[in-house]
């Protein structure tokens, strides 16, 4: 395939990287809105584009791809608020999306045990549940779009949680989701299940940013050819 690289910073190159190891072909890399105008040439031979730009942005960078027909995989968060309106526009441009919190195979199959532990506790009295996620330094969003996704899990799974809150609380109804930013941590995100008797702790640590890379590589593959919107879970039928 012909990829461009939307957001060329350290995940555009870790995309770079495995898509040349598996004889993609990139042949653009885009940081700037100049640059979709400076390297349209270069677009116009794009299969599909990858974007890991920024939460301001990446709206824009979604359109620009649906009015030039090319599918479009994005990894960056912070933007979900605009998912309905997103994906009416996918519907009437007839375009192709696919967009994730989070691309690591690990994670998506961490989201099903998570739900499914949510929906084992949800019958059984004394538990307190909260969610915690550490970044890097230069991640912007906070909490992380992986923890969202994991909250949102756990109040589909279990009916006496009704929100998420990004604070620490005490009312049995909110679930907090607590972010810390260090270093150059790639992403680690736990689910803490407490009671007075144990400790249920499901966690998720990521090594390197290679498995995000991978998995939004096997996106493109997939979403090339297609219409509509997809996600991981169409990408690995879970």
């Amino acid at each position: 395939m012909n990829i461009v690289i939307s957001g060329y910073g350290k995940m555009g190159r870790e995309v770079e990287k495995i898509a040349l190891s598996r004889k993609h072909i990139i042949v653009a890399k885009l940081d700037t809105v100049e640059d979709w105008e400076k390297y349209s040439g270069q677009i116009s031979s794009a299969d599909v584009v990858i974007d890991f730009s920024m939460p301001a942005v990446v709206v824009d960078n979604i359109y620009r791809c649906f009015d030039l027909g090319l599918p479009v995989v994005t990894g960056t968060t912070g933007w979900y608020d605009h998912t309905g309106e997103v994906t009416e526009r996918c519907k009437k441009k007839d375009g192709s999306l696919f967009y994730a919190p989070n691309f690591s195979i690990g994670v998506n199959l961490f989201f099903k045990i998570n739900e499914h532990l949510a929906r084992l506790i949800s019958g059984v009295e004394g538990y307190k549940v909260q969610v915690e996620e550490t970044h890097h330094v230069h991640k912007l969003d906070a909490p992380s779009g992986t923890a969202i996704k994991t909250a949102e899990g756990i109040i589909a799974g279990n009916e006496k949680i009704k929100k998420w809150v990004d604070h620490r609380t005490d009312k049995p109804e909110e679930l907090p989701v607590i972010s810390f930013r260090e270093g150059e941590v790639p992403g680690t995100h736990t689910v803490i299940w407490d009671s007075n008797a144990d400790r249920i702790t499901l966690k998720h640590e990521a090594k390197n940013r290679s498995g995000f890379a991978l998995g939004a590589v096997m996106a493109a593959e997939f979403v090339v050819g297609k219409k509509g919107v997809f996600t991981m879970e169409d990408l690995l039928g879970i």
